[in-house]
């Protein structure tokens, strides 16, 4: 695939079927994602593939959880609360994999975590995989409760938590809006 394809097809995957990903492409998504660029070439990555459905599970009731809780200024708009507040809404989408990329805390622990993630969708999408970013799980994640339940190093910081697995239907293309272009000659 060429990587034009592969950046201009890649969706955001949110229906998967209940196939396992193989642990040997998981480790070639993990590889395709140090391949960034990162500050200063730290490579300050750390990732946790979590596979356990019993864990995938409690990690989305106590996101939902934690979203909810939070204070007004920072509260979900309302079609996303209904979401939240559903017992039956899980914020992985039944993904059978989770990738959680972390980095080293930092000035620039969100921009090496977030260019790893690019690399390991775009990966993951040229393999036949979907992928999306959650979002939702991010800030509990980030809460010593949430570092703990998936074992992150107490000097890095969850960053891009991206579920991965084989898409049930094609996801449709999503139109863009026209880029904001200034040119200063």
């Amino acid at each position: 695939m060429e990587l034009i394809e592969a950046i201009y097809g890649r969706r955001a995957t949110r229906a998967f079927t209940a196939e396992p990903v193989d642990k040997s492409v998981l480790e070639f998504l993990v590889e395709a994602a140090i391949q960034a660029p990162s500050a200063v070439n730290e490579q300050p990555w750390d990732f946790t593939v979590i596979r356990s459905k019993p864990l995938l599970d409690r990690i989305s009731s106590a996101a939902k959880a934690h979203v909810l809780k939070a204070n007004q200024d920072n509260a979900p708009p309302p079609h996303l609360r209904e979401h939240l507040e559903n017992p039956d809404f899980h914020i992985f989408y039944h993904a059978p994999a989770l990738i959680v990329i972390s980095a080293r805390s930092g000035d620039w622990a969100v921009e090496d975590a977030s260019l790893a993630a690019e690399n390991l969708m775009l990966a993951a999408y040229a393999r036949g995989l979907g992928s999306c970013w959650i979002g939702f799980a991010q800030r509990w994640l980030e809460t010593e409760e949430g570092r703990e339940a998936i074992g992150v190093p107490q000097d890095f910081v969850p960053v891009a938590p991206i579920i991965v697995g084989h898409p049930s239907e094609p996801m449709p293309p999503v139109p863009r809006n026209r880029a904001r272009l200034r040119w200063l000659d």
